[in-house]
């Protein structure tokens, strides 16, 4: 059995003394796991650095056992942000959060499409003291991510009333809008629903809080809690990264 299959580095971990079992999102297979044996050494530790494109061929005897990969670097993304922890916080994030929803071996194409695209995201991300959007396409990167996985959020109405318009709060058990005017009274039930996931509006600090929390509960809930198993650490690292960057802090940021 083999194949050869583009791919994102999702996780490595050693192996013996010289080898690491890597996970990888493929174009073509999902989640993949394989041994890259020598992946200990210097010059493929490099490779296997999460959120590296890389060209990846598999092979086992049976289709049901570990095999081994050859790997060979395409892109270095972590190298390329490892200067701006924002946006590298925002790449191992969401490499945690893929390792530990995707199930294994089940093709994800949109997933692989999707990661790529944040990873240009972050890649374009400017420097300070220009204003980071980045976090607006990692919060829109986990509300795909949900759908992909089968627990999309339902925006597109109210669901008390049927309205389309002034929707400002989703219901934490069903998952669905909540315009504002049915939520008089309730508001402290419901979730906020930033606009800027409905693609109005801009996002200021309290609304990227709000949009990544929104995710982050149904991601808990729907996702990571039934396997009993709490949210990856990446992405509470993520959370304290952005808490510390403009516009959250208030200020411009550092010179």
């Amino acid at each position: 059995m083999d194949w050869t299959d583009e791919a994102f580095v999702l996780a490595a971990r050693r192996h013996g003394e010289t080898s690491v079992v890597v996970q990888l999102l493929t174009r073509a297979h999902g989640r993949h796991a394989g041994l890259l044996r020598g992946g200990a050494g210097k010059r493929s530790r490099a490779t296997v650095e999460v959120g590296n494109l890389v060209g990846a061929s598999w092979r086992a005897r049976l289709a049901d056992q570990l095999g081994s990969f050859r790997l060979e670097l395409l892109r270095a993304n972590a190298a390329r942000l490892f200067e701006r922890p924002g946006p590298l916080a925002g790449l191992v994030s969401a490499t945690a959060l893929l390792s530990g929803a995707l199930p294994e071996r089940a093709p994800h194409p949109a997933a692989f499409v999707a990661l790529a695209a944040l990873i240009e995201a972050l890649d374009a991300a400017p420097d300070w003291p220009v204003a980071p959007d980045w976090p607006v396409a990692y919060a829109r990167w986990e509300l795909a991510l949900l759908a992909e996985l089968g627990y999309g959020l339902d925006l597109s109405s109210c669901a008390a009333t049927g309205a389309t318009e002034g929707l400002a709060f989703v219901s934490p058990k069903s998952a669905r809008a909540v315009s504002r005017a049915a939520a008089q009274g309730y508001e402290e039930r419901l979730l906020p629903l930033p606009a800027f996931l409905l693609d109005r509006g801009s996002a200021d600090a309290g609304a990227l809080r709000d949009g990544l929390a929104l995710t982050g509960h149904f991601l808990a809930r729907q996702v990571f809690g039934p396997a009993e198993r709490p949210l990856p650490p990446a992405r509470a690292r993520l959370l304290a990264v952005v808490g510390r960057t403009w516009p959250f802090a208030g200020a411009p940021g550092p010179p």
